[in-house]
């Protein structure tokens, strides 16, 4: 008898261990900005609360597009606290009906992502004013890029397109990377209208670990939109 009271009590205990956990949980997973006049930079804050009874602990916020940014007002939150993520959207260069994602990675157990949305639908500005000038315009066409699993100590890249959809000569005046790792060439840094080029990225994986995100911005002449950033994602994995 003595024997099943400290087993059922070994029990009890056990479960109140299991249930100490952190939850992660939002207001609202998805918000409409309506509609927008292409150009027009905007944010919303979505509400974020650890409704667990453990340490919450965000380990990183990533966004699908290279248009959307996302950061968490802070990244560890006790039992019934909350935070904010800010989302901002960049709506140059877009038009119409919208859809972008943001990922949420945090230590809860049984939600390890949690995914909120943006939606929107871009309208044309009225450019008419523009007609008869003549300007460059900078196309993307990768904003981001997934190098997935990785080994570390690899060096992996990637070749990205752009093009000028301008009517006047476009000048990349300078590119700049967000980590020492990552190394950026241009086929070129002047395109005709209509001409193409390309960007190689390469990021070396050196001594580094986990998912990491890394930047690369282009900065040109296009009046309308002088910097263009393209957002890399990779998961480093140790060596085998």
């Amino acid at each position: 008898m003595k024997s099943l009271f400290f087993f059922l009590l070994f029990l009890s205990g056990s479960i109140a261990v299991a249930q100490n956990v952190p939850k992660i949980s939002a207001k609202e997973v998805s918000h409409d900005f309506g509609t927008l006049t292409e150009g027009e930079i905007v944010t919303h804050n979505f509400e974020i609360f650890n409704t667990g009874n453990a340490e919450l602990k965000i380990d990183q916020v990533r966004a699908s597009c290279g248009c959307t940014d996302a950061k968490p007002e802070k990244k560890i939150l006790k039992p019934g606290e909350k935070t904010f993520i800010k989302v901002e959207f960049n709506s140059t260069g877009r038009i119409g009906p919208q859809e972008k994602f943001v990922y949420i990675f945090s230590n809860d157990p049984k939600m390890r992502e949690l995914k909120l949305s943006i939606n929107c639908v871009i309208v044309e500005k009225s450019i008419s004013f523009q007609k008869n000038l003549k300007l460059p315009k900078l196309k993307l066409l990768q904003s981001q890029y997934d190098f997935g699993n990785v080994e570390e100590g690899k060096t992996v890249d990637v070749k990205i397109s752009f093009k000028n959809e301008g009517n006047s000569v476009l000048k990349i005046n300078d590119v700049k990377t967000s980590c020492g790792c990552t190394a950026a060439l241009l086929s070129n840094k002047s395109l005709q209208p209509g001409e193409t080029g390309n960007i190689r990225i390469e990021l070396d994986t050196a001594n580094r670990e986990g998912k990491l995100t890394r930047t690369v911005t282009i900065y040109t002449n296009d009046p309308e939109k002088a910097s263009h950033t393209i957002t890399l994602f990779v998961n480093i994995e140790k060596r085998k």
